[in-house]
């Protein structure tokens, strides 16, 4: 069986996703964490982008294969190990949820403005941005407990990562994202219960979103105060 060594970063919503594949499917890996804003020279010789993460794969024969973007590691991670299948085996369904995975990326990208926006035009046009797709979520979601109904998917663990901001942002203000959205609140509330979600983190992950925050002047804390 090859090794497996994540590179991640402890604030990362990429990384978490290739965590919560890790742990659902039972497969041991190391990870080790990296400073973003010091990289190593190691790290960049192997990751194209310089992003976090990187699966480092060691083969029988003791070759290693570094692949990065975090859907690539999931995929990866979904074709290649045991355990609980992530992926639906219908062709079209599995394409549905690839395409709801890129959805869940364009919903961290408009996370990413919302956290880092120092002004309050900037943060209210990346809160209704993060508002209308969370309705298109909400539209295309069922009876839960998880994405597709009873089984647990790859697009649950991409969204497991998004629904985390939001344990820190509903004590700083109310973003009034989830108020119409009942579904998504029943699904978000069952992704907080699944260890492989809840042990995708460090213990002082809360603290080091509050420090990032602080660190970008966030338009966020001001509402806090």
């Amino acid at each position: 069986m090859a090794a497996l060594k994540l590179i991640s970063h402890k604030l990362c919503p990429y990384v978490q996703r290739a965590v919560i594949a890790l742990h659902e499917k039972g497969v041991p890996f190391e990870r080790i964490d990296i400073d973003l804003a010091n990289k190593p020279d190691w790290f960049l010789k192997i990751s194209p982008l310089g992003k976090v993460p990187v699966l480092v794969v060691t083969g029988d024969d003791g070759k290693e294969v570094a692949l990065f973007e975090s859907n690539v590691i999931c995929e990866y991670i979904e074709e290649t190990q045991a355990g609980a299948k992530l992926h639906p085996q219908d062709p079209l369904t599995r394409a549905e949820h690839r395409a709801w995975m890129e959805f869940g990326s364009a919903i961290l990208g408009d996370l990413w403005g919302l956290e880092t926006a120092t002004d309050a035009a900037a943060f209210e046009s990346k809160r209704q941005a993060v508002a209308a797709k969370f309705a298109r979520v909400e539209a295309a979601l069922g009876a839960g407990p998880f994405f597709a109904g009873e089984k647990f998917s790859l697009v649950d663990a991409v969204f497991a990562p998004i629904f985390r901001y939001f344990d820190l942002f509903d004590q700083l203000t109310d973003l009034a994202v989830f108020t119409h959205t009942p579904k998504l609140r029943a699904w978000r509330s069952a992704l907080a219960q699944r260890p492989s979600i809840r042990s995708a983190v460090s213990p002082d992950y809360p603290a080091l979103l509050h420090a990032f925050l602080v660190g970008h002047r966030a338009h966020m804390l001001k509402l806090a105060a």
